[in-house]
Parts: structure tokens; sequence; C-alpha cells
């Protein structure tokens, strides 16, 4: 063996001991870098929002259905005990709806119209239309076919015609009859509807809406 062999052979040696020694400190550095990384942060999932409080129920699920009401049951609305009298289920081109003639705690009458409107095309949706009616004295007035006047306020009208009845318990009405009426809206959503029975004298009432819920029953009437 000559010594350029040997000379050449330590010097093979020693790059491959000094590539095999920086192949290992790279490993260890990267070894060390990663156990020193900061660990990446995941978002949390968030929780599904509630449903909004606003959200409207369901008649016979979520609250007392009013159309269920009977004759002869005790009620209350708005936390005020009523009787019901009374009964007038009407229909008028397609459309039905019933009131009740209550009798609150102060022996003062009143009627409850329950109706389920259909949905409009001006974007109105079906929902169920419960109103409760006070009488307000006319002084004689008649329905306009135009704007009225009453104690102040302007009302322009909105429908009337004459619809068919058939009466339930104490109405003070016939047992079936037809009925003419004229209902009108303010600007402010108050409601005025003049009514009169086979072609009597007219009566007004005020109309209030009443918001889901506004109606329990407190018991049935006894067959």
């Amino acid at each position: 063996m000559s010594m350029t062999f040997v000379v050449v052979l330590g010097l093979s040696v020693a790059t491959v001991l000094l590539l095999l020694g920086a192949f290992l400190a790279t490993m260890r550095q990267d070894r060390k870098g990663r156990t020193t990384a900061q660990p990446v942060e995941i978002a949390a999932t968030e929780a599904p929002l509630p449903a909004p409080v606003s959200m409207p129920g369901y008649a016979g699920s979520d609250y007392v259905d009013p159309r269920t009401i009977k004759v002869g049951d005790r009620i209350e609305v708005h936390g005020s005990p009523a009787r019901v009298l009374g009964a007038m289920y009407i229909s008028w081109q397609g459309m039905q709806w019933v009131e009740y003639r209550l009798r609150d705690s102060s022996r003062r009458m009143q009627w409850l119209s329950v109706e389920a409107r259909q949905g409009t095309a001006e974007g109105e949706p079906s929902h169920l239309e419960v109103l409760i009616w006070t009488e307000v004295p006319t002084e004689g007035m008649v329905p306009a076919k135009s704007m009225l006047i009453m104690e102040g306020v302007e009302f322009h009208p909105i429908e009337r015609g004459t619809a068919a009845f058939r009466s339930e318990g104490n109405t003070g009405n016939a047992e079936r009859g037809l009925l003419d009426f004229a209902d009108y809206r303010a600007s402010d959503g108050r409601l005025l509807s003049f009514e009169r029975i086979q072609g009597g004298r007219w009566t007004a009432s005020y109309a209030r809406p009443l918001p889901p819920g506004s109606i329990s029953i407190v018991s049935r009437a006894t067959s």
C-alpha cells in the first residue's frame, strides 16, 4: 500500500466523519426547535344562538287556541275573568270568523272576534287575528263610504258588505240572519266597525288586537 493511497483514504474518512457530524447536529437542532415551538391554538366552536324570544308561537301548542272556545266556557282575557254567553258564526265571500259575546266580572258586555286571516299578495302572512271589541256611542252616525271622524280621529274604510250569520247561545240576535258591516282603520292602526242586524240600527265598536297567549280557558262548559 503506497503512502499516497493511505493519505487519500484518510482524507476520505475524515470527510465522511465531518459530513456525518454536521447531519447529526442538524437533526438535534430540528428536534429542539419542534419541542420548543408554541402549540397552534384552535378556535373554540361557538354555541348556536338561541331562537329569538319574539318568534311567534302556534295556537294549540304554544298557547290556547281561541277557536276552541265554546259557549258557556269561563275564560280569562289578559287575566280578567269573563263568561262566554253566546257565539255568532259569520261567513262572507268565502271568509269565516266567530264573534263571542262575553260578560266580564263587572257584568259589562263585550265581543271577542276570532278569524284565521290568509296571507295577501302585499306580503302579509297568514295569521290568527283575535280582537276584543268595546262598543262606543254613535249618536245616530251611519257608516260613510269615505273617511269619517270618530272622537277626533280619522278612520278610512277597508271592508264593507253583508254577511250571513248563525247564532248559538245568548247573543241577543236571531238564530240566523244577515248582518251589514263596515270596517275602518285609523293611521295609527286602530280599528272601528259598524254593524247592524236585519236592517236594524247601526252600532259601532273599537277593536283592540290581543297578542298570542292573552286568552286562557279557566273551565269548560258542562254538557
